[in-house]
């Protein structure tokens, strides 16, 4: 069996416009971009769904929001490259980006979270818990059904994602409610489309606390687990850029998940744009981009070397035999690139994903 490339992804937002892209989309600039990251080698895209772009009411799916996505899968498509559609966006880059209509004017912002914005603003109020409120959860499966029903046998479709960290947008009451919703989304996409992997977007809180979406039921009951790994937020970690704290968590997330290997879907450190973004006090130390740069490839040989001494699968094509980082370059591994145009994203990496179900 010949070996194929190590596939690498971007999580993306247009570099002009990040969370308002869906407001202002521009098929131009997707294609664009688009041909850039497949220019640097990446194969997979992971996209996001901001939740009150989406969903003008609980009741209705944005008409436009979908056709303009169908126009994404096609620019995908015709670039060879494959997408991690991404729900219920909810939680990125600090605030809770909620739709209008789930507002609670009367109720205070859970001091959990960072930051409301909503319709552009932002809001001083709590929102509604989508783990726990019946119009939300109903509004949720709408949504779900009207983009799997329209897109599943679309062939840039590669995952269906349930979330990103959606323990920083809100919280199960505990872990039977956060493995029932989640066993919930996962039935209703399958009903759909039983073909495409579903995963959901969690982070290092899901092994560290008990936020109600623990690692071992949450992926029991998807196809993929994935972790999101950043060294500069944990303490425990060998500083910013300890190469081996991605690799740890692949391991460990693997081992709560039954034996499943683990997607990475977002690694690296946060790298320093300008001096006057660097945190202080007691938040975490920003690296630059070189740093940042150099810390990436340092973890992908970790990976190639502790993950992949057997055959692994990518989608239905992508096959590496006992990879190590001297035949990371015959396996086109050597093409890990930080972002150079994604807004508040991270590449990532996949070290191995069982074969059956795959992601397309």
């Amino acid at each position: 069996m010949s070996e194929q490339p190590f596939i690498l992804g971007v999580n993306y937002w247009p570099r002009r416009k990040a969370m308002y892209w869906w407001s202002d989309f521009d098929a131009k600039e997707v294609r664009e971009e688009f041909s850039l990251i497949a220019g640097l080698g990446m194969g997979m895209v992971r996209i996001f769904l901001l939740w009150e772009d989406w969903q003008p009411t609980p009741e209705t799916v944005n008409a436009a929001a979908l056709r303009d996505l169908e126009t994404v899968c096609d620019i995908a498509a015709d670039l060879g490259l494959s997408l991690n559609v991404t729900f219920f966006t909810g939680h990125m880059s600090g605030p809770s980006w909620a739709p209008g209509w789930m507002l609670l004017p009367d109720r205070p912002m859970d001091p959990r979270v960072m930051q409301v914005v909503s319709g552009g603003e932002i809001v001083d109020c709590g929102y509604c818990n989508p783990f726990t409120d019946p119009l939300v959860t109903k509004a949720a499966e709408l949504l779900l059904t009207t983009v799997v029903t329209s897109l599943k046998d679309h062939p840039a479709v590669g995952v269906w994602n349930l979330g990103n960290e959606p323990d920083l947008f809100a919280w199960p009451a505990d872990a039977a409610q956060g493995r029932s919703w989640t066993r919930r989304m996962t039935g209703l996409i399958k009903a759909i489309d039983p073909e495409t992997a579903v995963t959901c977007g969690l982070h290092v809180a899901s092994l560290l606390e008990d936020n109600g979406l623990r690692v071992n039921d949450v992926f029991a009951e998807v196809d993929l687990p994935v972790m999101h790994g950043y060294p500069m937020y944990i303490d425990w970690a060998k500083g910013p850029l300890d190469p081996h704290f991605v690799p740890y968590l692949c391991a460990l997330t693997s081992a709560l998940s039954g034996g499943k290997p683990t997607l990475m879907e977002e690694l690296a450190a946060v790298p320093r744009l300008r001096a006057s973004r660097r945190r202080s006090g007691n938040g975490p130390p920003m690296v630059g981009r070189v740093a940042s740069s150099w810390l990436q490839k340092k973890i992908l040989p970790i990976i190639l070397d502790r993950c992949c001494r057997t055959w692994w699968r990518w989608g239905r094509r992508a096959r590496c035999s006992g990879a190590s980082p001297t035949t990371s370059r015959r396996c086109g591994t050597n093409r890990l690139v930080w972002k150079p145009i994604m807004s508040a994203s991270s590449a990532w990496c996949v070290p191995m994903v069982r074969s059956s179900p795959t992601p397309r």
